[in-house]
């Protein structure tokens, strides 16, 4: 199967977008810059489109104008290995953004994120139903999610 690369349309920040994201993951550089040139639509010599890499995954911004606009139907999963990897990428992610409620956050242009422990699906999935049941009630009150607290609900403590 060929690579599969998210390409993100931004109005004209892709090229900021991608300075930021590669601030916050490990393993990230941003790649070739193409300009515009005079044939347009945009203005000469600004990027047009960014390449770059998340923590080793390809990824692209073009700058396409104000036509198209994110939306929570396409968001990014991060799952995490412990509460100060959720603190990091959550606290980073939201900085100029606004949290939501699971987990989920819409960072500073607008693309949604999903900051969540690994093992969360195990969890609202395994063999006890009712465990499931009270992680999903503790998840749901939340909009960072705490990875004990939702243990302990899950355990009925």
């Amino acid at each position: 199967m060929p690579p599969i690369t998210p390409c993100l349309w931004f109005d004209n920040e892709a090229l900021a977008a991608a300075e930021h994201y590669v601030s916050i993951f490990p393993n990230s550089q941003i790649g070739a810059i193409s300009r515009y040139t005079d044939a347009g639509p945009g203005e000469p010599g600004e990027p047009m489109v960014v390449e770059f890499t998340l923590d080793g995954k390809p990824f692209m911004g073009l700058n396409g104008g104000p036509l198209f606009k994110f939306s929570e139907a396409v968001s990014f999963t991060i799952a995490c290995e412990d509460q100060a990897e959720i603190d990091h990428y959550w606290e980073r992610l939201c900085e100029g953004g606004q949290p939501g409620q699971c987990g989920w956050l819409k960072d500073k242009f607008g693309l949604s994120w999903q900051v969540v422990p690994k093992g969360m699906g195990e969890l609202m999935a395994g063999p006890d139903p009712e465990a499931a049941k009270r992680g999903m009630a503790a998840v749901l009150k939340m909009t960072k999610l705490e990875i004990d607290v939702i243990r302990a609900a899950a355990r009925g403590d």
